[in-house]
């Protein structure tokens, strides 16, 4: 049984949220492709999940508690992070990542398509439990112990973002890694927040699983495949390596933190 599968009077919004993913997607793909225009990249990847959080909340009328802390979660992180990346690179004024995509518009219709893929993948448990009209079992320590790794995961992210953006805007330390705060003892803390945040949602909504529905487990697992070994921790060691690899002090900094 796969994750299409829905219980009996249940809703199935992941066809919905599919289309709607799509339709939002290549809006923001024709803007940038045609402008070769950056900065909506990222704030069309992120705030594309309060989107979907929101629409499959109030298509549904049951409104339990569990639906609607989990859909205050991915709205808090959603609106917050998007913001946040959006006055970032407004701020620095291109995105590095897109250097070999802008020219060619096939590499930049695949990126914008895994970008799509990776939003309705992850935003899965949100979709699920949203689409669930008939079960609404007691709030259970699945609940808050989701709830609370949740709490942890979008505190660490905020505050690892906001240290590593102070320290570029200082001029006196545009050669220099950084390390400071909460990278004193991770060089990817905003990434660990990230990931556990997810796994946060999605325990917080197993209560309420079954069957193909369990397949909502693919959104933590796709988002730590991701930062761990494709489009995130692997190339900032590169770009770190490239930069500092001949400093002592560098070295010693990655010897130390993980």
């Amino acid at each position: 049984m796969g994750v299409m599968a829905v219980m009996e009077g249940d809703v199935s919004y992941l066809g919905l949220t599919a289309l709607i993913t799509a339709v939002f997607q290549f809006t923001f793909f024709v803007v940038a492709a045609t402008f070769k225009f950056d900065k909506v990249t990222d704030f069309a990847g992120v705030f594309n999940f309060v989107i979907l959080a929101v629409t499959t909340f109030f298509l549904n009328s049951t409104h339990t508690l569990r639906q609607t802390v989990l859909t205050c979660m991915a709205v808090a992180w959603g609106l917050r992070l998007s913001i946040f990346l959006l006055l970032r690179i407004l701020e620095w004024g291109e995105d590095k990542r897109m250097d070999d995509k802008r020219g060619n518009i096939a590499r930049f219709a695949v990126f914008w398509t895994l970008q799509g893929i990776w939003v309705w993948t992850v935003s899965l448990p949100i979709t699920i439990v949203n689409g669930i009209a008939t079960r609404n079992p007691e709030i259970q320590t699945a609940d808050v112990v989701g709830w609370v790794m949740w709490g942890i995961g979008v505190t660490i992210e905020a505050i690892a973002d906001q240290q590593k953006l102070q320290l570029k805007r200082d001029p006196a330390a545009q050669r220099r890694w950084c390390d400071v705060g909460v990278w004193k003892w991770s060089r990817h803390p905003n990434y660990f927040g990230e990931i556990f945040l997810w796994c946060g949602i999605f325990v917080a909504s197993t209560p309420v699983l079954e069957g193909g529905q369990w397949g909502a487990i693919a959104s933590p697992t796709l988002i730590t495949l991701l930062l761990l070994f494709v489009s995130g921790i692997p190339l900032l060691e590169a770009s770190g390596d490239k930069k500092h690899g001949g400093n002592p002090a560098y070295r010693a900094y990655k010897s130390r933190t993980r």
